[in-house]
């Protein structure tokens, strides 16, 4: 599935902090940008098993009630002595009101039940291309890293600013958008994406 510069794509969120993000990383190829929320699309039920069913579910829904190739990711937190939770939950952990230090908070709670030492994590991201015909294709991207408590920096958004990438001293929630861009999880998945779509 090719994409030109000039085109529209949908982005299959309600989340405005990841509308914009993927926007930043739309604009050098020059698509314009349209989120789920701006056209009064319903959000689907995310009844995949993991990070990439449930894009390609919220892509595919979009594409089909919009006529407009539509571009969904799901993306999370995994934490290694959780178990790789939160994961595919979580935007749930946040609750209804999407509240992402309640869900940061969580995440040090049960660290802290099961008495747990390990602080690795890693983000994970499916960026799901979807034609209205159907047509999907995924691709995907992980950043390693830490936790740190309490959260730091309130830049970036969800669980930004209790990650520290490897390498990094600085939460996600504290370094310029640049930066995070060069080298997030969706930074990779959207380099696999762009060489594909984009490339002559």
């Amino acid at each position: 599935m090719k994409l030109a510069g000039g085109s529209t794509l949908l982005v299959a969120s309600h989340n405005p902090g990841k509308v914009r993000e993927i926007a930043e990383l739309l604009a050098a190829h020059g698509v314009g940008v349209h989120g789920a929320a701006e056209l009064g699309l319903e959000e689907p039920e995310e009844t995949g098993a993991t990070f990439a069913e449930n894009a390609a579910l919220k892509a595919r829904a979009a594409a089909a009630a919009s006529g407009l190739v539509a571009l969904a990711d799901d993306s999370g937190l995994s934490v290694t002595a959780l178990a790789g939770a939160p994961g595919i939950y979580s935007a749930r952990w946040a609750g209804p009101k999407k509240d992402f230090a309640v869900a940061m908070a969580r995440v040090e709670r049960e660290l802290q039940g099961k008495g747990a030492r390990d602080p690795s994590a890693k983000f994970v991201c499916a960026l799901a291309l979807a034609a209205p015909s159907g047509e999907t294709e995924i691709f995907e991207g992980e950043v390693h890293g830490r936790l740190v408590f309490p959260p730091r920096g309130d830049r970036g958004f969800g669980y930004d600013p209790i990650f520290v990438a490897d390498g990094l001293h600085e939460t996600f929630g504290e370094i310029e958008p640049t930066r995070k861009h060069a080298i997030s999880h969706r930074a990779r998945a959207f380099e696999k994406f762009a060489r594909a779509v984009f490339a002559p």
